[in-house]
C-alpha cells in the first residue's frame, strides 16, 4: 500500500533534503534538520501524491489516509507527552502548506488547531498563563474561520479594533486575559451568523479542514497566478506538514522570528532577519507589530531604539547563530529560517534555499566559491538567468533632483516610477493600457500577486523587511518600500496623504527599493554598469557554454547595448524596421504603390543611400562579427497610405494621381496578409527590391572594411523559403549583386546566404533547401504561428486559458513548444546537416532569450541563440546552464 505520511522529530526521520518532489520543500528540510538532529518539533508531512490524488478522486481522502493520519497524531502525542483533543495537557497543531518549490504566502496555513472551549482552560492551566491561552484561541478562532470556513476575514478584524478601542489600547499586547475571552465569544457569535453553525469543537474534525483547506489552497486564483508567473506545473501538488506547535507569545522569554543566513536583498556575509518578543509567527510576516532587528549592528545601522535578539536574548541568539552556520555548511546554500523561541527554548521551525535578488544570488554564488563551499560551476548554476533582468535596467540617478516624501524599509532594490494605484485590478488594468503604475497598499497579501506582477514597484504603509510585500517584491524583481509607516491611504477616496503633502491616483511617484525613499515625480535614471560579481560569474559561464549568443537588432544603440552585455554578433536585423522612419516611409510606399519595375527602382534609388547608411553604421558597432541580415519580410499592408494626407505625399513624390494609387492599394488589399504576398514571395515577384538592399549590405561592409580594417561578415537572410528554388533563385540575385560590388569595390569580403526556417515544409524539406543555404536561422516566432495555426497578436485572449487547462504547458510564443515546434527544428537540424555537413544553425526568434528554450537548442545542436539586447546576459547563462546540465 502506498505510504502518504511521513513522520519527522524525536529521534524519527522519515525522509530527507532529496525528497522535495515528494515531501516538499518544507516536509523534505523538516526531516532533514530533524536527521541532523537540530531541535524540530515533532510531526508528520502528507504527501505530494496524496494531494494529486485528492484532486484525481473528486477532493476526496481514502480511508488508507485517515489511519496514517492517526499514527502520525500519535507519533506527536508520544513525542510531547500531550493528548490531542486533551483538557487536561492539550496538544496544539499547526497545518502549513509546503511544495517543492517556495511559494511564499500564496498557501493557506492554521496554527493553534486543537483548541476548543474545553482545551483552552486546559491550556491556561498547564501554561500558568491564562492570557496566552485566550490569545492562542482568538488567534485559531480567526485563522480558521477565514482559511478554512472561507468566512469574512475583516469582520473578526474590525471586532479586534473596536475592542482595542473602547479600551483605550494600542497594540494586541496591551490586551489582557479577560480581553481576549471576551473577544473568543464575539468570534464565536461571528461564526455562527455568516456560517450558520457553531465553531467546530471536535478537533479531529478541525484537523481534517485544515488538511482539506491547505490542500484546496494548491488550486487558490493566487496560487495559480504564482504559478503561472513562475512556471510552476499545476499537477506538482503541494505536501501538508502537521507539526506541534510552539509558542512565542508565552511571555517576555519567548520569541519569533525570520531570519536569512545572509542578506538576500545585496547578498552581504551577514545574519539578516527580524524578530518579535512575545508574538506568533504571523505577526513578524502580516506587519501586525513592527518587528525589530534580529543583530546589533543592524540596529544600529538602521538608528532603531528596540533591542536586537542578539542584546536581548543573547544566549539564545548564539544558540541559533550556530544553528545559521551549520545549516548553511549543511545546505551549501543561503538558507532562509524560521524559528520560535518558547521560554528560552529555540525551535526550528523551517529551513529553504533563500529568495534573493539577482544582486544578491550573484554575490553569493561567487563568494561561496571563494570561501570554496561550492565550484564555479555550481555557482553557475545557482543563478536564475531571468533574475537577471533585475540589473539589466536603469537605476535612479544619483546626481538628479528629489523630492523626498517619506522613507521606509528598503525591502527589494532597484527603482521604478509610476502612477499611483491603491488596488491590484487597477495595477493590472493600467499596465494592460501600456502605463506604469506603482501600487500603494496598506500591506499586501497573496490576493495581490496580479497587481503586484503588473506594476513597476510597490509601496506599502505596514510591513517588515520579511513581510509578504518585501518577499515577493524580491522574488519578482519588483523594486519594493515596505513599512513606510508615515503613509496614510484612504482607498476609498483615493488619496495617499504623507505629511501636509496629498496625492491622488494617477499621480507620479518613484521608489528606491534600495534606500527605502519615496519621492514625488519621476526620477531620471541611469544604466547599469554589470561589472564585479557579475562580470566574474559571466567570465565563468562564457567558459562552459557551447551555443555562441547573438541579438537581434537593427539600430545602432541597440547593437552597442548588446555588445556591451557580451553579444557575438547579430542574429537578427530586421531591414523593414528601418523603413518606418518618417523620412522614409513615403519612398517605400511608393515603391510598393508603383505599376512598373521602372517606378520601383525609382522609389529604391531613394532607399538604397539611406539602407547604406544604416547597414555601415551597423557593421561598425559589429566590427569583425557575424551579422544576420533579413531581406524584406513583411505584408506590403504595413506600409500602405491610410489617410488622404499620406497618399497625397507618396502622388507628390511618384508624380501620379491620388486615385491611381487607391487603387493600387485596393488591388494590393490581402485577405490573409500574415499568409500572403510577403518575404521571398517579394522578392520572386520584385526582384530589385532584393537587388537594392544586397547592394547596400556589400557597398555598406566594403566601405567599412576600407576605413576601419575590421572586415564585417555579412549573413544575408532570405525569409519565408518554403522551396529550394525560391532559394535558389534569390541566392542568385544576392550572389550577382556581391559579384558586381566587389568588382566596383576592388575588394572581396567573406559573406553567407542562408535562409529563416518559419515554415513546416521548409523544415520537412531541410536536405533539400541547405543545397543552396549556407545557414538556417530558426524564425520560431513564425514558425510557433504555421505549425500550432495560431496567430500571436490574436492569441492572448485564449492562450491564457489554453495554459491553465493544460493544454499547452507553457505560452508556447514565450516558451518553445518542444513536442510540435521543437520536433520539426530536430528534423531540419538532421537533414540541413545531413545535405551540407558544415551549415550554421542558429535560433532568432523571442525564444533566443527564454532559458527553457535555449536548453532545447543546446540539446538540438544548434551552433547560435540570438536574443534582444537586454536579454543577451540572460542567454549566455542559460547556455552555460544547458551545457553543463547536458
Amino acid at each position: 500500500m502506498t505510504q502518504y505520511v511521513y513522520r519527522f522529530g524525536g529521534g524519527v526521520a522519515e525522509g530527507s533534503a532529496e525528497d522535495k518532489n515528494l515531501l516538499g520543500g518544507k516536509g523534505a528540510n523538516l526531516a532533514e534538520m530533524a536527521a541532523i538532529g537540530l531541535p524540530v518539533p515533532p510531526g508528520f508531512t502528507i504527501s505530494t501524491e496524496m494531494c494529486t490524488r485528492y484532486y484525481d478522486e473528486g477532493e476526496r481522502f481514502p480511508e488508507s489516509l485517515i489511519e496514517e493520519v492517526k499514527a502520525g497524531v500519535a507519533h506527536i502525542e508520544t513525542v510531547t507527552g500531550k493528548q490531542f483533543g486533551s483538557a487536561a495537557d492539550p496538544l496544539l497543531v499547526s497545518v502549513r502548506s509546503g511544495a517543492r518549490v517556495s511559494m511564499p504566502g500564496m498557501m493557506d496555513t492554521v496554527l493553534n488547531l486543537g483548541l476548543n472551549d474545553e482545551t483552552v482552560r486546559g491550556l491556561a492551566e498547564i501554561s500558568g498563563d491564562e492570557r496566552f491561552a485566550w490569545d492562542s484561541y482568538r488567534r485559531f478562532v480567526q485563522m480558521y474561520s477565514d482559511v478554512v470556513l472561507g468566512l469574512d476575514h475583516d469582520a473578526f478584524e474590525d471586532a479586534l479594533e473596536i475592542m482595542k478601542e473602547d479600551n483605550g489600547f494600542f497594540l494586541d499586547t496591551d490586551m489582557e486575559a479577560s480581553h481576549w475571552q471576551a473577544l473568543v465569544a464575539e468570534y464565536k457569535t461571528i461564526v455562527e451568523a455568516q456560517w450558520g453553525k457553531p465553531f467546530p469543537q471536535d478537533v479531529n474534525d478541525q484537523l481534517w479542514g485544515a488538511v482539506s483547506a491547505v490542500f484546496g489552497s494548491w488550486q487558490a486564483d493566487r496560487a495559480k497566478v504564482y504559478r503561472k508567473l513562475n512556471d510552476i506545473p499545476g499537477n506538482w501538488g503541494t505536501a501538508v506538514n502537521v507539526q506541534a506547535m510552539v509558542f512565542g507569545n508565552m511571555g517576555d522569554t519567548s520569541a519569533t522570528g525570520v531570519a536569512f543566513t545572509r542578506n538576500p536583498s545585496t547578498g552581504e556575509h551577514a545574519y539578516y532577519g527580524e524578530w518579535l518578543i512575545n508574538a506568533q509567527g504571523e505577526d513578524v510576516v502580516a506587519g501586525i507589530r513592527t518587528p525589530q532587528y534580529l543583530t546589533k549592528s543592524a540596529r544600529e545601522q538602521a538608528g532603531a531604539k528596540p533591542l536586537s535578539m542578539e542584546e536581548a536574548m543573547p544566549e539564545t541568539f548564539a544558540e541559533l547563530a550556530r544553528v545559521f552556520d551549520l545549516l548553511e555548511a549543511h545546505y551549501r546554500d543561503m538558507q532562509d529560517i524560521e524559528f520560535t523561541v518558547e521560554r528560552g527554548q529555540l525551535w526550528m521551525l523551517q529551513t529553504r534555499s533563500g529568495k534573493r535578488t539577482a544582486k544578491a544570488a550573484l554575490k553569493i554564488a561567487v563568494d561561496m566559491v571563494a570561501e570554496k563551499l561550492i565550484s564555479e560551476q555550481e555557482a553557475i548554476l545557482r543563478v536564475d538567468p531571468m533574475a537577471l533582468d533585475q540589473l539589466l535596467h536603469p537605476t535612479l540617478d544619483p546626481d538628479a533632483k528629489r523630492d523626498v516624501l517619506t522613507t521606509g524599509l528598503p525591502a527589494s532594490p532597484g527603482a521604478a516610477s509610476g502612477k499611483i494605484v491603491f488596488d491590484a485590478d487597477s495595477a493590472e488594468r493600467h499596465n494592460e493600457m501600456g502605463e506604469d503604475v506603482i501600487l500603494v497598499r496598506v500591506e499586501t497579501s497573496p490576493e495581490d500577486i496580479h497587481g503586484m506582477h503588473a506594476a513597476r514597484g510597490i509601496l506599502t504603509a505596514r510591513g517588515g523587511m520579511t513581510s509578504h510585500a518585501a518577499v515577493v517584491a524580491r522574488g519578482m524583481g519588483r523594486p519594493c518600500v515596505s513599512g513606510a509607516g508615515s503613509l496614510s491611504i484612504d482607498n476609498n477616496a483615493g488619496t495617499l496623504t504623507i505629511g501636509s503633502r496629498v496625492m491622488k491616483a494617477g499621480d507620479v511617484l518613484t521608489i528606491d527599493g534600495s534606500t527605502g525613499e519615496v519621492m514625488l515625480g519621476e526620477v531620471p535614471t541611469l544604466q547599469p554598469e554589470l561589472v564585479g560579481d557579475f562580470g566574474t560569474l559571466m567570465v565563468w559561464a562564457d567558459g562552459v557554454r557551447r551555443l555562441r549568443v547573438r541579438t537581434n537588432a537593427e539600430t545602432p544603440n541597440d547593437c552597442a547595448v548588446a555588445r556591451e552585455f557580451g553579444a557575438e554578433g547579430i542574429g537578427l536585423c530586421r531591414t523593414e524596421h528601418m523603413f518606418f522612419d518618417a523620412s522614409r516611409i513615403t519612398a517605400v510606399r511608393q515603391m510598393i504603390l508603383a505599376e512598373s519595375e521602372e517606378g520601383r527602382r525609382e522609389a529604391l534609388a531613394k532607399l538604397l543611400p539611406e539602407q547604406r547608411s544604416d547597414f555601415a553604421e551597423i557593421f561598425r558597432v559589429m566590427a569583425g562579427l557575424p551579422v544576420t541580415i533579413r531581406l524584406l519580410d513583411p505584408p506590403l499592408h504595413e506600409f500602405l497610405p491610410h489617410s488622404e494626407s499620406e497618399f497625397a505625399d507618396v502622388a507628390e513624390a511618384a508624380g501620379i494621381g491620388i486615385e491611381v494609387l487607391k487603387r493600387r492599394s485596393a488591388e494590393l488589399h490581402e485577405f490573409n496578409p500574415m499568409l500572403g504576398h510577403r518575404g521571398c514571395r517579394l522578392g520572386v515577384t520584385y526582384p530589385e527590391i532584393y537587388e537594392v538592399q544586397a547592394r547596400a549590405i556589400f557597398e555598406a561592409a566594403c566601405d567599412v572594411a576600407e576605413e576601419s580594417g575590421a572586415a564585417p561578415i555579412p549573413e544575408v537572410m532570405i525569409p519565408l523559403v518554403a522551396t529550394r528554388k525560391e532559394l535558389t533563385l534569390m541566392k542568385a540575385v544576392v550572389d550577382d549583386v556581391a559579384a558586381q560590388v566587389f568588382a566596383e569595390k576592388g575588394r572581396v569580403l567573406e559573406y553567407l546566404v542562408g535562409t529563416m526556417i518559419e515554415l513546416p515544409r521548409a523544415a520537412l524539406m531541410a536536405d533539400n533547401i541547405a543545397h543552396d543555404a549556407e545557414f538556417f536561422s530558426f524564425g520560431t516566432n513564425d514558425l510557433t504561428q504555421t505549425t500550432l495555426g495560431v496567430s500571436r497578436d490574436d492569441a492572448a485572449r485564449f492562450l491564457g486559458q489554453y495554459v491553465d487547462k493544460g493544454i499547452y504547458p507553457r505560452d508556447p510564443f514565450v516558451s518553445l513548444d518542444i513536442e510540435g515546434v521543437g520536433q520539426l527544428i530536430e528534423i531540419a537540424v538532421e537533414k540541413g546537416r545531413k545535405t551540407r555537413s558544415d551549415i550554421k544553425l542558429g535560433i532568432c526568434g523571442e525564444h533566443g532569450g527564454d532559458p527553457a528554450s535555449i536548453a532545447f537548442c543546446e540539446a538540438a545542436g544548434l551552433d547560435y541563440v540570438s536574443a534582444s539586447p537586454y536579454r543577451v546576459p540572460i542567454a549566455r547563462l542559460a547556455a552555460a546552464q544547458a551545457a553543463l546540465k547536458s
